[in-house]
């Protein structure tokens, strides 16, 4: 359910900023393939869920889904992380998160200290 509530508020965020063309990257098989209409599902809680993206689905011109496997999925899951610690005045609003892309990989010196 906590995923059906994310793509949601995901939709609706996208609807306020006007974007009509949408590719949605998650890594959720069974809500990918649910909202695809590729499975069904029979649990009475999911069911509204589904059905109301399915709505959502169809004001958009073009909307695309694409799976990717958890693993893989790090930035998700930092990004995830970085919202779960902010915390601001107005409930309604979260600051943005500034990302750069960098074209070469970081590298970080561990150091591993031995207790005796």
């Amino acid at each position: 359910m906590a995923e059906y509530e994310d793509c949601i508020m995901g939709f609706r965020l996208d609807m306020d900023m006007n974007i009509h063309e949408l590719l949605v990257i998650g890594d959720s098989d069974q809500l990918v393939h649910q909202v695809l209409r590729e499975w069904a599902t029979k649990n009475t809680k999911i069911l509204p869920y589904l059905h109301f993206v399915q709505e959502l689905i169809k004001r958009f011109m073009k909307l695309e889904f694409k799976h990717v496997l958890r693993i893989p999925n790090k930035f998700a899951d930092a990004l995830a992380t970085l919202s779960s610690m902010i915390q601001h005045p107005d409930k309604n609003f979260i600051d943005p998160i500034s990302i750069k892309v960098r074209k070469q990989q970081a590298y970080c010196a561990y150091f591993e200290e031995e207790f005796e």
